[in-house]
């Protein structure tokens, strides 16, 4: 009877033992942890992981604070690079104009060389005006206030009015071919998006195609899916390279030296444009061979 009694003694004690290290391991430890992580996410360190791996409600509330952290820290690198980017693009180009206005308010520029100090200026002037506009239109195509105007069109039309806005600002002599299946093509979509797709991908085929070469533009119909494509004879892409040129700022030449009059975000544009309109953008490139960029989207 005495053994039974402390036994019935004791078994209360071991459960309110056993009660107590359960709180401590479920419930108190995982506490103090998401206190820890929200204060070290007040800090700004939205690198700290949370050490909570529990199938509870605590567990999971664990995971949502840590994916959020996450999600958080991504959008803050990508705004860091955003921004250096963007310095860089903008600092180069009113360097550049800054300079060549001071020599030649100084004198220091010979009469014969003014000409040139002024196309050189005017020149910037554009790369800023092109890099301003490419923001913006981004900008323009935030999911969260883009209103697509939807309408039918001739999509070979607005091709042929595409092409023609190169016609006084292309200096290498290149020839744009149309190559229609048929004399119209209509569709149902946005046209100032197709326009603005289509003007980028035409741009990028001109920025990377030699003098003098050939670029072609095609459209075709199958089974109610429109087909466009624009093609070039260029530099072609790396097979390495060709998931990073949708990223914005991305070039392919790292030292951003060679493509002076470009800003990055011309691809950038045609992803999500293409994107709103419920397309999709397929790429073909070779080295040395060129590249197509084929804009698909049901009619």
């Amino acid at each position: 009877n005495i053994g039974s009694r402390r036994f019935m003694s004791t078994s209360p004690m071991l459960l309110s033992l056993s009660m107590l290290v359960l709180y401590f391991i479920h419930i108190h430890k995982p506490i103090n942890e998401l206190t820890k992580a929200t204060e070290e996410y007040g800090k700004g360190n939205l690198s700290y992981r949370i050490k909570i791996h529990h199938n509870d409600e605590i567990g999971r509330l664990a995971a949502s604070l840590d994916y959020m952290a996450k999600e958080l820290n991504e959008m803050d690198r990508f705004q860091q690079k955003f921004l250096s980017n963007i310095s860089h693009d903008f600092r180069s180009p009113l360097t550049s104009i800054k300079g060549y206005l001071e020599a030649i308010e100084d004198g220091t520029v010979p009469p014969e060389m003014i000409n040139k100090y002024i196309n050189i200026v005017l020149f910037e002037t554009e790369r800023l005006t092109k890099l301003t506009s490419n923001i913006l239109t981004l900008n323009e195509l935030d999911p969260k206030t883009v209103r697509l105007e939807i309408t039918t069109f001739d999509i070979n039309s607005v091709i042929k009015h595409t092409i023609e806005t190169f016609e006084g600002s292309c200096k290498k002599m290149i020839t744009i071919e149309l190559h229609l299946e048929s004399e119209t093509l209509m569709v149902h979509a946005d046209m100032e998006q197709i326009q603005q797709v289509l003007y980028n991908l035409i741009d990028n085929a001109i920025k990377f195609s030699s003098d003098s070469s050939i670029i072609k533009a095609e459209t075709s119909e199958r089974h109610g899916t429109v087909f466009v494509s624009i093609k070039d004879s260029g530099v072609g892409i790396p097979r390495e390279k060709q998931n990073k040129i949708w990223d914005r700022f991305y070039k392919i030449d790292s030292s951003r030296g060679k493509d002076r009059k470009g800003t990055g975000l011309g691809l950038s544009i045609v992803k999500h444009g293409a994107a709103y309109l419920g397309a999709k953008v397929e790429l073909e490139s070779t080295i040395n061979k060129g590249s197509t960029f084929r804009l698909i989207w049901q009619k």
